[in-house]
């Protein structure tokens, strides 16, 4: 696999107006050719005052000498989505739904630390829906992996599979806390995450891709679940992105025994485990 060095992080906003203007000419299929780069980002430095704000936005307690466990994904989230935005990428970078993500932190990541990271398409594959990308993303501390992730993509388009088979409705967990959720959630994590997709931020943007309201970014509720929950710093974690949350509203955040999630009535959001060693 080719690496690709980078002196520093790409600029998000040119990424997402050249990847928005390449949409419209992408022809998504799990046979389709993707980047095969791996793109890699050396002496990377955590900005303390970001990092608060992040903390604030989803929940965790600030000024830990630890970094939460989500906080390498929006690190290297600029590195995604210059692969993402490539001419070479093959699903359209509008409308490209995050469906997944296991994250392993098998230590704690300092947060005075200088880190390196690296991404790479892992391949794609078919889906009910349409087409997902795999996405890994690594840090490592003086050379050693200290926390990995992967992350499925979808790009909704027909597929000549038929109707999509309906999903089962687990069992509900207990309910450990209601959260009213305001209009501006996303334009928060936008400002903290860097990533200032249109749906998260416009209520005219939403409608376009068919939704009535705003939608919260999966990531920010899989980080606020998880900071109300606590997690041990060598950990596994596994979140599966079900429904959107529409802004404003109310969610109910439920957890048992390893497992969690997020539910609006009888919709559900979220579903999440955890496992520590």
């Amino acid at each position: 696999m080719p690496e690709v060095t980078l002196t520093g992080p790409p600029a998000l906003a040119p990424l997402l107006a050249r990847g928005a203007l390449r949409s419209a000419f992408k022809r998504p299929g799990a046979d389709a050719v993707f980047p095969r780069d791996r793109l890699v980002l050396p002496g990377v430095r955590v900005d303390p005052a970001r990092l608060a704000r992040y903390e604030r936005v989803c929940g965790f307690p600030t000024g830990e000498d630890s970094l939460p466990v989500t906080y390498p994904h929006v690190l290297a989230f600029p590195l995604a989505m210059r692969l993402m935005s490539d001419r070479d990428f093959p699903l359209p970078l509008l409308g490209l739904v995050h469906t997944s993500i296991v994250v392993i932190r098998h230590r704690a990541l300092p947060a005075a630390a200088e880190y390196e990271l690296a991404v790479r398409v892992d391949g794609l594959s078919p889906h009910r829906r349409g087409t997902e990308a795999t996405v890994v993303t690594e840090a490592r501390l003086g050379g050693t992996l200290v926390w990995e992730s992967s992350s499925t993509y979808l790009a909704r388009h027909g597929t000549g599979y038929g109707a999509a088979p309906e999903r089962t409705v687990p069992e509900p967990l207990p309910v450990r806390a209601e959260w009213q959720l305001g209009a501006d959630v996303g334009r928060h994590y936008a400002s903290v995450s860097g990533d200032r997709n249109p749906l998260h931020l416009h209520a005219l943007a939403a409608r376009l891709f068919g939704f009535r309201r705003t939608v919260a970014h999966g990531m920010w509720t899989a980080a606020r679940c998880l900071a109300a929950y606590g997690v041990p710093q060598r950990a596994l974690v596994e979140v599966e992105f079900r429904a959107p949350v529409l802004l404003p509203g109310v969610v109910e955040y439920g957890a048992r025994d390893g497992r969690f999630e997020l539910r609006g009535g009888e919709r559900v959001h979220l579903t999440g485990r955890l496992r520590g060693w």
